[in-house]
């Protein structure tokens, strides 16, 4: 009786369409599951995510999980999780995702899993990074150590949503730096952002990690923009 006038009183909806979960559903409808905009670039050699870095950045693998359109399921759940506190989003996409990148050869020889780091403000305003249970959850399953102390952002910056491509790989580039050790040489690092959209955040991160003497970096999305 408790948890039904729990349900009516605070109705479950789906993150990605808003419409109410049936009591076998949840995070996300059977319809939204059905219409998510699978990429498939983890069976793509030449994709959409691995074109970004072409001729600007070694990268032994990289992909997108989902396609990112204007008002479509996948804004509507990275909105959710980014600024609505939702991380269950990233959970459950993380889990999913998984099972796709675990027979990837490239990721099989991955040492840690790395996010794409938040400013320490940004961190306290928003209190939480949001790819941090993706990161946790692609661990999870597939026995990688999750290590967010390894990259940092070494200063605060506005969000860069409005602004031009330029501007933005201008802005990135400055932005990251790695705070390594002896023990972290030699390793295979898989980069985690929420999504793609110009890849010059990505492409700085990477760079700040390819500092690491034989050091290896592999990059994985939960989107990609279609421009």
């Amino acid at each position: 009786m408790l948890k039904y006038l729990i349900n009516l009183l605070f109705p479950k909806l789906c993150l990605g369409c808003n419409a109410l979960l049936l009591n076998n559903e949840k995070i996300i409808c059977s319809e939204c599951n059905h219409n998510l905009p699978i990429t498939n670039h983890h069976i793509l050699e030449h994709n959409d995510t691995t074109k970004k870095f072409y001729g600007i950045i070694p990268i032994e693998f990289s992909a997108s999980m989902l396609y990112f359109h204007h008002k479509g399921i996948v804004q509507n759940l990275i909105h959710n999780l980014k600024y609505k506190n939702h991380q269950e989003v990233g959970s459950l996409l993380g889990k999913w995702y998984a099972k796709d990148l675990e027979n990837v050869s490239q990721i099989q020889t991955v040492s840690e899993i790395i996010p794409v780091p938040l400013h320490k403000k940004r961190l306290e305003e928003r209190g939480y990074n949001q790819v941090t249970t993706f990161c946790e959850a692609l661990s999870k399953e597939l026995e990688i150590p999750y290590n967010p102390n390894l990259l940092y952002r070494s200063r605060y910056s506005k969000t860069q949503t409005k602004k031009d491509k330029e501007n933005r790989k201008d802005i990135a580039n400055s932005l990251f730096d790695v705070n390594f050790t002896e023990a972290d040489q030699n390793k295979h690092f898989l980069l985690v952002d929420d999504v793609m959209t110009s890849g010059a955040t990505l492409e700085s991160c990477a760079k700040a990690l390819l500092k690491i003497p034989n050091s290896k970096v592999s990059v994985v999305t939960i989107a990609y923009t279609l421009s």
